[in-house]
């Protein structure tokens, strides 16, 4: 059943998507901007944009609608993959689509792409079946995915003791030097934003490699190495140090060259469960990435 919110607003100036999240703080910015965007939320009974400035007196009708079911269902969304044995597939995840469901995006997922694709998946309770790691929603590139318990809990080992890899390319703001590094900081929730994460005292213990591809401009395009693999550890530790990811909203700026963060998990190895064999699979730059990187040549 859907839950419905009545809201008068007693001061002006207001974004409607911020004042939505900043009065229901169980909702998430991103996800009163989908509720705005198809039209389950309104101003004074008239459907508005979110960048609407809301005024003294101003009535906020809100429909929540019903959370995801526990348990995803299959959806036929085209799926690049790199590789596929009886034990796991290897996918290249395009920027813009969500690994599982959550509130916000209850559909639509690469679990959900999963299981139209493998209807016998073999994974016993959990609601991300057959989910190894995780890329970022706007993260483009890379990933594992289990089909049997038994290929889980082996390719969830091999992340535990740090013997798989992932590498990605990320593009940041700035002329990083030296041109070989680790970023080693620990990472936790943001204790002024509960929303984001960032390097705290006592969080967990995250490092990070990079070398340096090549400069351009005033930009920096990196080859970086995930020894730990904390939420948007990429972003938060070349942000700590003052180089944010470039397209990256949340720790850094958006500039106009991109509409999502230059981040791209473009190689990725690791044992075959079945035979122990080393495997290795790489991803080109998608379109919009190389288009970014043509444009600061041009700048």
């Amino acid at each position: 059943m859907n839950k419905k919110l009545e809201l008068i607003v007693i001061r002006s100036g207001t974004r409607l998507d911020s004042y939505v999240a900043q009065e229901c703080p169980e909702l998430s910015r991103s996800y009163v901007q989908r509720l705005i965007s198809d039209g389950y939320i309104t101003v004074n009974g008239r459907a508005a944009k979110g960048s609407l400035k809301l005024k003294i007196g101003d009535r906020v009708t809100a429909i929540i609608p019903p959370p995801a079911p526990p348990k995803p269902l299959p959806e036929e969304i085209p799926l690049t993959i790199v590789y596929e044995d009886s034990d796991l597939l290897v996918v290249d995840k395009p920027a813009g689509l969500a690994v599982h469901p959550a509130p916000g995006h209850p559909s639509h997922t690469l679990v959900n792409a999963i299981l139209a694709h493998c209807p016998d998946l073999a994974i016993s309770g959990s609601v991300r079946p057959g989910i190894v790691h995780r890329l970022d929603k706007n993260t483009s590139g890379l990933m594992v995915v289990a089909k049997n318990d038994a290929a889980h809990n082996n390719l969830s080992n091999q992340l535990k003791v740090r013997s798989m890899l992932k590498r990605y390319v990320v593009l940041v703001h700035g002329y990083l030097s030296p041109e070989r590094g680790i970023i080693e900081a620990p990472i936790g929730r943001d204790p002024h934003n509960r929303k984001r994460m960032a390097v705290v005292s006592g969080g967990r213990e995250a490092r990070t490699q990079y070398r340096v591809i090549r400069y351009l401009d005033n930009y920096t395009l990196l080859e970086v190495t995930l020894e730990t693999g904390r939420t948007h550890q990429i972003r938060v530790h070349f942000s700590s140090i003052g180089f944010p990811v470039v397209g990256d909203e949340v720790y850094g700026k958006r500039p106009p060259i991109l509409n999502r963060q230059f981040v791209h998990a473009c190689c990725l190895g690791f044992k075959l469960p079945s035979s122990g064999e080393w495997v290795e699979f790489s991803s080109k730059l998608p379109a919009d990435l190389e288009e970014a990187l043509e444009r600061i040549s041009l700048l």
